[in-house]
């Protein structure tokens, strides 16, 4: 355990950038606005909504899908809709980043809703804006909050492949570097705590969980027999070597397809599927994460409210350049021609 000077140091220091992010964060807010297209293009919410609906009852999963997304492209130049970029001669995309290749999907669902809006309001919604609606929607249809989003975003002519790898936390990403990542974006430690909360649902890959389940889950566990066959069922999933990189398991075991707070409950058993995870509630320097933590296990509303607010705030990352020279893409994979 960390002196107790130590402790109260990391305290005061947590609070501090906390505080400084949010005053960062405001000094930067976007030009978006609830009814950005009441005039343009006024059924933009109920497409989306209808799209997401299709893909969310087709297969629960594609809603942790599009949120990733949404994730993954605002931690790169902002929510400018570069991550849905496919390379091209010219233009080197986000996918094939390490961090991103062969964990991004769902950009087929994109790709049916963009061509919805085509039809109906040609030119005028941009992908980023699709994509962080579509993160609400796929949010609310599998039990999670609803929260107003600000709109009005332009798609980016480029895309950050180095910035992926640099900006985008990791599977094994130790606290004070997801701290440090967030607090970059503008997002406070409460942010971190909250958003991470969306591995409520989903898959993880056996490469990213691989040295969770062979390295210190027996220890924060406790090893109790509930546990135990877990970890068993884990390795099975995911053997120390060998071929097995991109077999999946869900990061939350209890209710894989619920947005709930039973992700929280697992960290406090020690039973987070990613060390990232498991690190908001077990490292020594998490004297604020782990409070947190544990007020998120005890009171899902309040995990709702601030999942909600952290939302928006991070949907609120914007590309500055793509204001002045971004558009509104025609296919949300290429930049118009």
């Amino acid at each position: 355990m960390a002196p107790r000077f130590l402790q109260c140091f990391l305290l005061v220091l947590v609070v501090f950038l906390d505080d400084f992010s949010v005053s960062l964060h405001a000094s930067q807010d976007p030009p978006l606005k609830l009814d950005y297209y009441e005039s343009t293009c006024p059924s933009v919410l109920e497409i989306v909504r209808k799209e997401m609906e299709c893909a969310v009852l087709s297969d629960p999963r594609n809603a942790a899908l599009i949120l990733r997304l949404h994730f993954h492209d605002c931690f790169v130049q902002g929510c400018d809709g570069s991550v849905l970029l496919d390379d091209t001669y010219t233009l080197k995309g986000e996918k094939k980043a390490s961090i991103n290749d062969h964990a991004l999907k769902g950009f087929n669902i994109i790709d049916r809703i963009k061509n919805k809006l085509e039809s109906e309001c040609p030119g005028t919604v941009s992908c980023a804006d699709i994509l962080t609606v579509a993160a609400r929607d796929a949010t609310i249809l599998v039990g999670g909050p609803y929260w107003d989003v600000p709109l009005g975003r332009k798609d980016s002519k480029t895309a950050g492949y180095e910035l992926a790898t640099s900006n985008l936390p990791g599977a094994n990403e130790g606290l004070l570097s997801m701290i440090s990542k967030f607090l970059y974006q503008g997002l406070s430690v409460t942010d971190l705590v909250a958003l991470s909360g969306a591995h409520t649902i989903g898959m993880a890959r056996c490469v990213n969980f691989r040295d969770r389940i062979y390295g210190d889950y027996e220890t924060t566990s406790g090893m109790s027999p509930v546990s135990d066959s877990n970890l068993n069922n884990l390795r099975t999933i995911c053997p120390a070597t060998g071929g097995e990189d991109n077999k999946e398991s869900a990061m939350d075991s209890v209710t894989p397809n619920l947005f709930d707070n039973s992700f929280y409950h697992l960290l406090l058993k020690g039973q987070g599927l990613l060390n990232s995870d498991q690190e908001l509630y077990s490292s020594i320097w998490g004297i604020e994460t782990k409070k947190l933590v544990q007020k998120y296990a005890e009171n899902p509303v309040a995990f709702f409210e601030q999942f909600s607010e952290s939302m928006v705030k991070m949907g609120n990352i914007t590309n500055d350049q793509s204001f002045v020279d971004g558009e509104v893409r025609k296919n949300c994979r290429f930049v118009n021609t």
